[in-house]
Formats: C-alpha cells, sequence, structure tokens
C-alpha cells in the first residue's frame, strides 16, 4: 500500500510531518496529565491535614489545561489525517479513471467493467480509511507506549512486569483472532467485485429478464453471491466480536494486578497511593496504544489487498501506445490494409487473416458476411481498438502505430454497432466529439434523419438524455450515434452495422443524406443488408476472417458463391438483375 504514497504532493508530506509534531505535542500534553494527577491525590492528602486547598486547584487547573490542549492537537491531527487521507484518494481516483480511459479493449477484458468500478470506488475508500488509523494511529500508538513504557520502569519495576505480561496476552489473543479472519479479508474485495457483476448484469439486462420471466433465476444468482458475501462478513464480525471482550477483561485484569501488587508494595513502604494511580493511568495509555496498533494491523491487510488491486490497474502496460515521434501523414482521406491478420491475446487461431485493400478518398468500401466471420474486428483495427498481429493498416499513406491516438481519432467519424449516449442534451451527445456550434450540429441531425424527431422532443435540441439514452428508442439513438460522427466532419467514416436499427425507408434516406453530405469523406462501412452496400465503389466479402470475394455488387454477383448466395436471401433475382439462367 505505501506504494502509493508517491501519488502525495509536496504539500501532503508538509502536513504529515505537522501531523508528528502534532502527535509528540499530544503525547507530552497527556504523560503531563498524569503528573498533576498524581500531584492533586498529593494535594488533598496535604489539605486533609493543613486545610490549604490552593494545590488542589493548581494542579485541577493545570490538568484541564493540559487535557485541553491534549484534545485540540487530538483533533487538528483528525482534520489534517482526512485531509490528506481524502486528497490522496481524489488523485488515485482521478488516476484510475484516466489510466482505464486509455485502456485498450484487451486491457478492460482483463479485469472485467464490474472489477474496475470497484476498483474505482470500493477499493480507493478501504485504503483512504486505512490512511486515516495509519496517520492518526502509526504514529501516536508507538510515541504512547514508549513514552508511558519509560515512566512506567522508573516508577516500579514491579508493576511495569504486570503491564508487560497483560501487553503479551493481548498481542497473543489479538493475533489469533488476526490469524483467523485474514484470509477472508484477503477474498472480501472478489467476493465485492462479484457482486457488483451480478447486480450490474441484471440492472442493464432488465428488459430481457423481464421478457423471459427470468427474475427468479436473477435473485437467485444475486442470493448466491449475496450469501458468500454476508457470510465471509459475518465470519469475520463474529470472530471481532471477541476483540472486545478479551481487551476488556485485560484492562481490568491490569487494573486489579496494579492494585494488589501496589497494596503489597504500600505495606512494604516501597510506593505511595498517588504512585500507584499515575501508574494506572500509564499502563492504561499503553495497553490503549498496543490495542490502536493491533486495531490499525487488523485494518491493514483489506486495505493492503486493496492498494493492490489498484497497482495492478495503474501498473497495467498498455498494449497500445502514441509513438515517439508522429508521422506527417502524405496523404489525406486513405484507408490501407497490407496482409492484415489478426488474433485476440491468448487466442490460437486468427480472428481474420492476410486482408489487403485500399480505399481512396471518397471511396465507399463495404465489408459483408456471416456471423463470426470478423467484420467488426477488421474495422475495430482502423481506430486502434485492437492491434494488427500481422501486417500493416495504414491512414492517409502512413502506419496506424506511427500516429499518434489523438490523430488519429481526430480524423475518423465512428459509429459503433449499438447506439451509445452518454447523460447531457442531445445537443451535447451531437456534439461529443467536441463540436459546439448549434447550426453545425442540427446541420449534422438532418444529415442522420434525426432533426425531426428531435424537433418533437419537449425541449428539442436542449431535452435530456438519460444514461444510456434508455429514454429514447434504438432507431433514435442509431441516428443521433450517426450525426455525433457527422458533427465533426471526419476523413474518414467507419459504420459498424449501423444502420440496422433503421427501417429500410429512413436507411435509405440516411445513406442519401450522407452521400451528398460526405461526399469527399472516405466510409467503411460493415451492413447485413445488401441493399445498404449495393452502391459501395468496393465490397468485400469475408468468410471465417478470409477475403473470399473483393468487387462491385455487380461483379460479385458473378464472381463470388458467398455473396451471391447472401444477396438471394435477402432479395429476389429481379431486384439484383439476376434471371435463372445467370442464377444456375
Amino acid at each position: 500500500m505505501f506504494k502509493l504514497y508517491k501519488n502525495l504532493k509536496a504539500l501532503d508530506w508538509v502536513l504529515i510531518v505537522l501531523i508528528v509534531g502534532l502527535t509528540v505535542a499530544q503525547v507530552y500534553f497527556t504523560m503531563t496529565v498524569v503528573n498533576y494527577v498524581s500531584g492533586i491525590i498529593t494535594a488533598i492528602a496535604t489539605a486533609s491535614v493543613t486545610g490549604e486547598t490552593g494545590d488542589i486547584w493548581f494542579n485541577g487547573g493545570m490538568m484541564i489545561l493540559y487535557s485541553a490542549c491534549s484534545a485540540c492537537c487530538q483533533v487538528a491531527i483528525g482534520f489534517i489525517a482526512a485531509h490528506v487521507s481524502s486528497d490522496l484518494s481524489k488523485r488515485l481516483r482521478s488516476k484510475v479513471f484516466t489510466k482505464v480511459e486509455g485502456f485498450a479493449v484487451a486491457e478492460v477484458n482483463q479485469f472485467s467493467t464490474a472489477s474496475l468500478i470497484t476498483r474505482s470506488t470500493n477499493d480507493i475508500q478501504q485504503v483512504q480509511m486505512a490512511n486515516v488509523l495509519i496517520l492518526r494511529m502509526l504514529i501516536a500508538a508507538p510515541v504512547t507506549a514508549i513514552w508511558a513504557i519509560c515512566k512506567l520502569n522508573a516508577s516500579s519495576w514491579e508493576l511495569t512486569v504486570a503491564t508487560a505480561v497483560a501487553i503479551v496476552i493481548l498481542i497473543i489473543c489479538i493475533g489469533a483472532i488476526m490469524v483467523t479472519v485474514l484470509p477472508k479479508f484477503r477474498i472480501m474485495q472478489k467476493l465485492t467485485d462479484r457482486l457488483n457483476g451480478v447486480t450490474r448484469e441484471n440492472l442493464t439486462g432488465i428488459r430481457v429478464v423481464r421478457a423471459y420471466n427470468a427474475e427468479s433465476y436473477q435473485e437467485e444468482k444475486f442470493d448466491e453471491a449475496n450469501k458468500n458475501f454476508t457470510k465471509t462478513q459475518l465470519f469475520t464480525g463474529r470472530i471481532m466480536a471477541f476483540m472486545n471482550p478479551v481487551i476488556t477483561i485485560i484492562m481490568n485484569g491490569v487494573v486489579l494486578a496494579i492494585y494488589v501488587i501496589g497494596a503489597y508494595l504500600m505495606n512494604k513502604g516501597s510506593i505511595d497511593y498517588p504512585t500507584i494511580t499515575s501508574f494506572m493511568m500509564l499502563a492504561s495509555q499503553v495497553i490503549m496504544a498496543f490495542m490502536m496498533l493491533l486495531m490499525m494491523f487488523i485494518m491493514l491487510p483489506r486495505a493492503q489487498v486493496a492498494a493492490k488491486r489498484i497497482n495492478e490497474v495503474l501498473d497495467t502496460p498498455d498494449s497500445i501506445n502514441d509513438p515517439e515521434k508522429e508521422v506527417t501523414p502524405a496523404e489525406q482521406g486513405t484507408v490501407e490494409f497490407r496482409n492484415v491478420s489478426f488474433k485476440y491475446p491468448d487466442a490460437d487461431g486468427y480472428v481474420i487473416k492476410d486482408i489487403s485493400f485500399r480505399a481512396e478518398k471518397g471511396q465507399t468500401v463495404a465489408f459483408i458476411g456471416s456471423t463470426g466471420s470478423g467484420k467488426s474486428t477488421l474495422i475495430n483495427l482502423v481506430p486502434r481498438f485492437y492491434d494488427a498481429t500481422e501486417g500493416e493498416v495504414l491512414v492517409d499513406g502512413v502506419n496506424v502505430k506511427d500516429l499518434t491516438q489523438h490523430t488519429l481519432h481526430s480524423k475518423i467519424g465512428y459509429v459503433p454497432q449499438k447506439g451509445v449516449l452518454f447523460s447531457g442534451t442531445v445537443a451535447e451527445n451531437i456534439g461529443y466529439g467536441g463540436v459546439t456550434d448549434r447550426a453545425t450540429i442540427e446541420e449534422a441531425a438532418k444529415v442522420a434523419e434525426a432533426d425531426e424527431f428531435i424537433q418533437h422532443m419537449e425541449k428539442g435540441y436542449d431535452s435530456d438524455i438519460a444514461q444510456g439514452g434508455k429514454n429514447v428508442s434504438g432507431g433514435q439513438k442509431q441516428r443521433i450515434s450517426i450525426a455525433r460522427a457527422v458533427a465533426p466532419h471526419p476523413e474518414i467514416m467507419i459504420f459498424d452495422d449501423s444502420f440496422s436499427a433503421l427501417d429500410y425507408k429512413t436507411d435509405k434516406k440516411v445513406r442519401a443524406n450522407l452521400k451528398e453530405h460526405l461526399s469527399g469523406t472516405t466510409s467503411l462501412i460493415v451492413a447485413q443488408r445488401i441493399g445498404t452496400i449495393m452502391d459501395a465503389d468496393t465490397i468485400i466479402v469475408l468468410d471465417k476472417g478470409k477475403a473470399v470475394g473483393q468487387g462491385t455488387h455487380s461483379e460479385l454477383l458473378q464472381t463470388c458463391d458467398v455473396y451471391r448466395e447472401i444477396a438471394l436471401s435477402q432479395l429476389s433475382e429481379e431486384e439484383l438483375g439476376l434471371n435463372s439462367k445467370e442464377v444456375l
């Protein structure tokens, strides 16, 4: 966990030094209070003989003053510790969020979404709580214990031995509790991941759950995760419940031992009652100091697990990195694949194999094939969601690995297969790529055939979009996504089966608008409908990751059996311009 402390600022270290100083002052004030308590007892004994109460008032006043000073130091330490811990947690959340934002799809899949959420929230909270304890106890407990032990030993070695025996018993008992619960603390965060994962899955798929009356099945999954988490918490809670009784017994045992040994020593005349009283207070301080340390060491293992999980995220190397020196593009609006092959990390087989093509500026290249043929994977290599395993992917004549991600993404308008919207207004979603001009936003919406339904919304372009776009239909969500890609006027447009949620009429209108509006823009289209890609300059037919056909619509009908089969499954021979003889 201490590895995370490299994220502390210079001011935080200054505040930590201040905490050390305040802690030493607080312990000094506390120990001095013990002296004045002894003085009060002596003054009372003297006053009973002489009748003078001046010393009682003096010692009492000083005791209150030093107690107040000790309390002020404790409050200041608490405020500063909370500030330093909260500031560190804020910085860690920002760093984890920024790190995850830079993850490629491979890294996100490595951790899982639920685990990344837990690491960004619950794990950092565990570290924050542990840091507060460390700053308040790790310094105070040893200083208090050492100071008190030195004073104890100076008073009476017999009473010191009694206190030492109590401390040893305390350490043994708490140690046994720690050994029992530590393994459970180590798995607590994984159980939290599982619980978050099941909850997120259920909320994300709530419509499907209800459509299939699967509420009971989801409840069983949640109950299992919830029971495992609860069972672990109950186990640790029950074991930890022994701590208070153990500490109480040991504290009372020390008090009894001090009285018994003190009475024996008083009878021998080697000690007086004020010394016994002050000794009892010091012994309590020592035991409380050790108890604080032990409590902290119980909290630390879970925080250590959480810190390790945070460091795993921060230390994960990015699989997609920017070049040290960016190459200046010599072309504009071109996309080229040179013998590109790709397989997922740790996978045996290739998803796509030996794909080559070139799209010139303003051309449209379409990809079609059966489910699982590698269409989406292929176009995901252009914006570098993944890097090609073999071969080269070039944009504007430059290998995408030689362009910074910011430069590359600024050239591309990307419309995913599933429309993704963010909480905010319609205008904010369309202008998500940095477009703020309202006229440009409205123009993009008209191109995507979204303007009409947006105008009918309560506040038009200022209408709110719920998280995930849950208050708009699938087709509306898709059209807003298309408008978002069009608004920045990119060099290259990527459509990953982005027209599937549109009806045929809207599909045709949107494609016509795009052709007119993006006349100089290169388009890469993944589609299932033949009608969507018939007018493409080049159509690439994929089958099991390999290109089995490449050409125009009319050429492929004559030369590619796979394409012809797909076409005939959607359109009639007459619609395709084929006669029975040609088909045969």
